[in-house]
């Protein structure tokens, strides 16, 4: 209100009575007047005065009348009118009210604009629907789950949008105790746990919620159960036959040493998916190895490759092919049995003949330890799972060649505990390579370097 701006704003609180008499007080001033013009100049003049003087009232206040009805009229922004006499204060009233309303809408706004911007980060989807399921409203999360967007495809029907039977019929059951878990069709296998909850008279809130890594732990759970069961039956059956078959049966001393033996061989199988399975355990709750504990890589790399000979009995040539002047900071039990698994996996898969070589290139950058061979490869979509519990390629081999299955998955862990990674390449036919790299921090100079230096 510019006009009013300028004035002096009179109190906000002006009572009914306030108003009365000030009215009062005007008819009584115009009476006065009428009565000194009738006095001096006539009865007729001051009827004629006070005549006038009460049109004059009226048109003042039919003119504020008409400016406040053009105000309330005009968009709620608009600037209140100017006011006179009894209408200022009025006008300041309104005027005084419409910035306090202002000032809550903007705090109202700001409230909103931070709650949708909090909305729009949560990790979870959130869609706001109208009674027939029309999007009104969704964050970022929601519209990466669902492929929608929240501008151009605003009112129209999620249920068009997401055209996946087990959503329509879950939308149309109305049962929504418990949530729906939706496998998407994306190239990614995203999967998402989707609920309807009531929100504000008829509109619905639609949450979603990755749960990929959820189910694909489920999954390697149920798998790994599946597995620990069926690699301890089959050592366990053929234990009970021969127990069985030497408890029922008079059998010949040749034929009962025989089934000793292979009872022998049997429980030693499973004595080593017991280790490993222990090993692993440990390796998964173990605190992270000491940064300060140095493991000399020259004599790990030699009794990894007299090892390997041993495992190999003379059937590949086994080479080591090292870079002296560094050695490692972790855990050296767990690196052997690291670096061990892999020379053996290598020999365990390569066919006579063949060659396992080893290497190890240490600096400034890191380390990287490789073990190639020349034996069967892996094909391709077979790798991504390689350091997964018990998963194999081909399990009769993997049984005659003495394997658990649990070698790369200690391989994994151990590696991730001493923060280095494990790469596959792979080609059947040809061979396969398996690069562990370590990180810089993990890499110092030998003691026989350093000795050397100084």
């Amino acid at each position: 209100m510019k006009p009013c701006t300028a004035r002096v704003i009179v109190s906000a609180t002006i009572s009914r009575e306030d108003l009365l008499a000030r009215t009062l007080v005007a008819l009584a001033v115009f009476a006065l007047a009428a009565l000194a013009a009738g006095a001096a100049l006539g009865a007729a003049w001051g009827w004629a005065l006070l005549a006038l003087l009460l049109a004059a009232l009226v048109v003042h206040h039919a003119r504020h009348l008409r400016l406040l009805e053009r105000w309330a009229a005009g968009p709620p922004s608009e600037t209140v009118p100017e006011g006179d006499g009894l209408w200022l204060d009025a006008f300041t009233l309104i005027y005084q009210r419409q910035r306090a309303e202002i000032r809550q809408r903007r705090r109202l706004a700001r409230a909103l604009a931070r709650s949708r911007q909090a909305g729009r980060a949560l990790p979870y989807g959130v869609v706001i629907l109208d009674a027939d399921f029309r999007i009104l409203w969704c964050n970022d999360s929601a519209e990466a789950h669902f492929g929608i967007d929240a501008d151009s495809d605003e009112r129209q029907p999620i249920l068009n949008l997401v055209r996946q039977p087990d959503l329509a019929n879950y939308a149309a059951a109305r049962d929504f105790s418990a949530p729906l878990e939706l496998k998407t069709a994306r190239d990614d296998g995203l999967i998402i746990s989707v609920q309807f909850v009531p929100y504000e008279e008829s509109q619905w809130l639609l949450l979603s919620r990755d749960v990929t890594q959820a189910a694909r732990l489920e999954a390697v759970r149920r798998d790994f159960v599946a597995n620990v069961s069926h690699e301890l039956r089959t050592p366990l059956t053929v234990l009970v036959g021969f127990l069985e078959t030497l408890r029922e049966r008079k059998v010949e001393p040749e034929r009962a040493a025989t089934f000793m033996e292979l009872m022998g061989e049997q429980g030693k199988r499973m004595q080593r998916i017991l280790d490993d399975l222990l090993a692993l355990s440990t390796l998964e709750s173990a605190p992270e190895p000491p940064g300060e504990e140095r493991v000399a890589i020259a004599g790990l790399l030699a009794r990894v490759r007299t090892e390997a000979e041993g495992l190999s009995a003379g059937r590949h040539r086994i080479v080591l092919d090292e870079t002296t002047g560094h050695d490692l900071l972790g855990a050296e039990a767990e690196l052997a049995s690291a670096f061990g698994n892999l020379a053996s996996n290598a020999i365990r898969y390569t066919p006579a003949g063949g060659e396992v070589r080893l290497t190890w290139r240490a600096g400034s950058t890191g380390a990287v330890f490789t073990v190639e061979d020349t034996g069967i490869g892996i094909e391709r979509e077979h790798i991504p799972r390689l350091t997964e519990r018990f998963y194999r390629v081909d399990r009769g081999r993997s049984r005659e060649t003495g394997g658990t299955g649990l070698g790369l998955a200690i391989v994994k862990h151990t590696l991730a505990r001493h923060q280095a990674t494990l790469d596959i390449e792979s080609e059947p036919g040809k061979g396969s390579r398996f690069i562990a790299r370590f990180p810089a921090r993990r890499v110092v100079p030998a003691r026989t370097a350093v000795a050397a230096v100084t």
